[in-house]
């Protein structure tokens, strides 16, 4: 079985197990979240949400908060003495899929 949740501005399959990386949540390491945006429920019966199927729902644990690796942004306009230099890390929370309740 396997569903489709909304979480951050986007849309994640998941399945049980399953270990994802989301957008960062304000919870801690070690606890538990309840998505109730769920999208579609798959498996022997589909279930299609207009727009969320009613009931359903995907426990998850938090396993750890984290930091993405650096991104270097440059932007340089060749001739004009234009350079600047910026570096960007995106924070993420990163989920081991427990349950999902169709």
């Amino acid at each position: 079985m396997y569903a489709i949740i909304e979480t951050g501005g986007k849309q994640i399959k998941v399945e049980k197990g399953q270990e994802i990386y989301v957008e960062k949540l304000d919870v801690e390491a070690g606890e538990t979240v309840t998505f109730d945006n769920v999208l579609f429920v798959g498996g022997e019966s589909a279930k299609v949400g207009a727009p969320f199927v009613d009931g359903a729902s995907v426990t998850a644990k938090v396993e750890k908060q984290g930091r993405q690796k650096k991104l270097t942004v440059f932007k340089y306009k060749p001739k004009k003495n234009y350079k600047r230099k910026q570096g960007h890390r995106q924070p993420y929370t990163k989920l081991v899929v427990e349950d999902i309740n169709a």
